[in-house]
């Protein structure tokens, strides 16, 4: 006797959705209550970073014979890779006569200043002392204990994310004149997303807050638009691991188990009149759809189209971020 074969119903993750006009949206402002959003940020700033900050992308470090230079925290820092593949980090001056190491050649795995050729291999050297750096596949993280003042953890708290294989992701980078906790709180208020997102979102709804018990995290029901009046309905959970990092993950709906990482690395020194935070946003999109493994194939073209869609949504939140700066850092934040 023949078993009959088991069929799986194909359906498609679009769904028509009325879009009501702008003005006509349910007004969110009773529900975000500012101190709901000022606990969560408290509790948030309040956990263990291990003084590691977010660098950068893992694949802009030692993706050419150039090194990668950043100042964290007012920390000039240079990063590069060695022929294996290891990160390594330190000091982005020159222990010879200071010159800026990002402007220098990487040989053979070899950090060759471009001033008087000195060699730095990752190791001390000259009292040039390397920094503990971590690579998580998706970001590259230096530790900075002196900036961070904090008791120092081996690993950074990476959140869980997507089986890479499985997954296709991409790295967004923007810079505010803000400091993180502004792009913290930016990321703790999700009911202005249909407002000030009405490109992205349409029918936002926050249906569980920390108040209401269960863990510190924000879920949101709100729907993705595609074109028109089609939409990606999902859910999602907003939670604040670290300091610095905000995380959304889909927990329902089309694309469940993504992730958006968050991740505010101060350029600036603590303190800084004139602060300079950057924006460091990963995606990590997975899917158990079959064609899925179609989009795996073309993450090169797809990269750039998902960085372009954080770009865009970031061109508004960094304005939130830099306007809170702004308020707070002249005594008219309200509250």
């Amino acid at each position: 006797m023949n078993t009959p074969r088991r069929t799986t119903t194909w359906t498609s993750p679009l769904r028509v959705r009325r879009v009501p006009r702008w003005d006509r949206q349910a007004p969110t402002w009773r529900e975000a209550r500012p101190t709901v959003i000022a606990e969560a940020l408290k509790r948030a700033t309040a956990r263990p970073s291990g003084n590691w900050y977010v660098a950068g992308a893992s694949r802009d470090i030692g993706a050419r014979d150039r090194p990668y230079g950043r100042t964290i925290a007012g920390v000039e820092v240079v990063l590069w890779r060695s022929e294996d593949g290891t990160p390594h980090a330190g000091p982005g001056e020159c222990p010879h006569l200071g010159a800026p190491l990002r402007d220098s050649r990487v040989v053979c795995g070899t950090l060759l200043c471009h001033w008087h050729g000195l060699a730095l291999d990752g190791g001390p050297f000259a009292g040039w002392e390397p920094y503990p750096v971590h690579d998580d596949g998706v970001l590259v993280w230096v530790r900075l204990d002196r900036a961070g003042g904090e008791h120092p953890l081996e690993r950074p708290a990476v959140p869980a994310r997507p089986v890479p294989a499985d997954a296709v992701d991409a790295v967004f980078t923007a810079v505010g004149r803000c400091e993180p906790e502004d792009v913290v709180a930016n990321r703790l208020d999700p009911w202005h997303g249909s407002w000030f997102h009405p490109y992205a979102f349409v029918g936002l709804s926050v249906a569980g807050t920390p108040e209401q018990g269960g863990e510190d995290a924000f879920t949101v029901d709100v729907s993705f638009k595609v074109a028109g009046r089609l939409v990606v309905p999902v859910r999602a959970v907003f939670t604040a691991p670290g300091p610095r990092t905000v995380l959304m993950r889909i927990t329902d709906g089309e694309g469940a188990g993504s992730v958006v990482e968050t991740h505010a690395t101060p350029l600036t020194a603590p303190g800084a009149a004139d602060p300079r935070t950057a924006v460091v946003e990963a995606v990590v999109a997975a899917s158990g759809r079959r064609g899925f493994a179609l989009a795996r194939a073309a993450a090169p073209v797809l990269r750039p189209l998902m960085r372009r869609t954080a770009g865009r949504l970031w061109r508004d939140d960094l304005a939130y971020a830099e306007r809170r700066w702004s308020l707070r850092s002249t005594g008219r934040f309200p509250g």
